[in-house]
């Protein structure tokens, strides 16, 4: 997405009107909580499906994808969209036409209400996980993320909605947020299931980079985006990355190394069969580099709280009790049997253990 200036209103000095749409999501409560303190605001509207918990806040509480939103969006100078959902989710069609038609809305209504100035949360992600790719990506690096018919493909509508937008309407910039694995207190995502597993699999050839961005740091983020009207697309996440080794050290997890062939080949079978929610494209994240750098955010003066070190901490400390295959969450004891029984298995992991167990007792 071509980088866009940010037009200022007429009266830069004047505090803003600043409405936030999926106020009551993980994102949304940091992020107002933030804004609230903030002095160069001087309201926030928190807006979405049902209301939150926040204070100091106007609750206006509708559908996202209704039309009607733009009467819940008048009065605002800006308007935060963080309701684009990354988590895990049984219902993959709901979460798409959430994701894509809730985007499409309120930057419609956002315009019809005079809005200046729209900041929409995507994901690193868009850039895609490949083998080739620079450590760091450049913020303007292409798009190489394929469309894959989930979370994937929401993220790269969603960009395209917001780069057709200032076309669209010309009267309101269109900047894009784009975290890198996003971790922290009610974020649920295939990556930070990952480490959910009783061991982390590395698939041999590849050259995991980690990356993190805590909630806290991307509702920071955000809101240097709306303060300062920055123009985007912007890169958030914490300085620098993690390479396998360190992360098995900081986690304590060991590794159980797969072929790719096996990996992805396993991943599709099982993804095609409905046992595992994670697509073979979302693998390549956890095996291939998408490490990015902050230089926008950087140069307005915005620094991340959490190093990767830490974010990861946080990670495992709230992943702390749960067990996870390739995305599938199953209890502590659910685990254990998994691995070792046959006919229990439901993710890569497992499947790679019952094989190499079958071919033991084969040769035995």
């Amino acid at each position: 997405m071509e980088s866009r200036p940010v037009r200022a209103g007429r009266n830069v000095n004047r505090k803003l009107v600043v409405a936030v749409t999926g106020a009551a999501s993980a994102v949304g409560r940091a992020l107002v909580a933030r804004l609230v303190r903030q002095d160069a605001v001087r309201e926030v509207i928190a807006v979405d499906r049902e209301r939150g918990d926040a204070g100091g806040v106007t609750w206006r509480v509708i559908d996202l994808t209704d039309p009607a939103l733009v009467t819940r969006l008048t009065g605002a100078d800006a308007v935060i969209h963080v309701a684009v959902d990354l988590n895990v989710t049984d219902d993959v069609p709901a979460r798409s036409h959430h994701n894509v038609r809730s985007t499409q809305t309120v930057l419609t209504a956002a315009a019809a209400a005079g809005v200046r100035h729209a900041v929409v949360m995507s994901s690193a992600m868009v850039y895609g996980a490949v083998e080739d790719n620079p450590v760091p990506l450049d913020e303007d690096a292409q798009l190489r993320a394929p469309a894959d018919g989930g979370l994937i493909s929401d993220l790269l509508e969603v960009e395209a909605l917001c780069a057709r937008s200032p076309r669209s309407h010309p009267g309101m910039a269109v900047t894009v947020v784009r975290p890198a694995t996003l971790v922290g207190a009610g974020i649920d995502t295939v990556l930070t299931r990952h480490f959910e597993a009783p061991r982390l699999l590395v698939v041999k050839g590849g050259t995991p980079t980690w990356q993190f961005c805590h909630v806290d740091d991307l509702a920071a983020a955000l809101e240097a985006a709306v303060v300062g009207r920055l123009a985007g697309p912007l890169a958030v996440a914490s300085p620098g990355h993690l390479e396998q080794a360190t992360v098995e050290a900081i986690t304590g997890l060991s590794r159980v190394e797969l072929s790719s062939s096996f990996t992805f080949g396993t991943a599709g079978r099982l993804h095609r069969l409905g046992v595992t929610r994670a697509s073979v494209s979302e693998l390549h994240y956890v095996t291939h580099p998408w490490v990015v750098a902050t230089t926008r955010l950087d140069a307005a003066g915005w620094r991340a709280e959490y190093s990767n070190e830490l974010a990861l901490q946080a990670l495992m400390e709230y992943a702390s009790g749960r067990h996870a295959l390739v995305a599938r969450r199953i209890g502590r004891r659910g685990a254990t049997a998994t691995i070792g029984a046959a006919g229990a298995t439901v993710a890569i992991l497992g499947t790679a253990v019952v094989i190499r167990k079958a071919r033991k007792r084969k040769r035995g």
